[in-house]
């Protein structure tokens, strides 16, 4: 499952694709080989959506939130914008979840 986490220069979003991957190093659910998670500016969605499964915006720039649905829309790739409290405590396992929701509620719409 390809997740690509986006905020404005992909720093904060490291942090919190750190966090995600250290949930899913101690899960005994989930096999990290399985995911592959990248932090990016969210200006270059447009090169590295192909194949993603769920996008993910971090709070602070939840105004780019047209801009990244006008990219995700016609490739049908879900997106979320993280909530700030989930994103302040860099809760990777809540926002691992949220990205589970928004890519079986997709698989569901198609």
């Amino acid at each position: 499952m390809k997740i690509v986490l986006c905020c404005v220069a992909g720093l904060s979003t490291t942090m919190m694709m750190d966090s995600m991957k250290d949930v899913l190093k101690k899960s005994k659910k989930l096999d990290e080989e399985d995911f592959e998670l990248m932090a990016i500016p969210v200006e270059q969605l447009p090169m590295q959506i192909d194949d993603t499964d769920v996008v993910l915006l971090g709070p602070q720039i939840s105004y780019k939130k047209d801009f990244v649905e006008n990219i995700t829309k016609p490739k049908h790739v879900p997106f979320v914008v993280i909530d700030r409290e989930t994103y302040g405590s860099m809760d990777g396992a809540t926002v691992l979840k949220e990205a589970f929701i928004a890519k079986r509620k997709s698989e569901l719409q198609k």
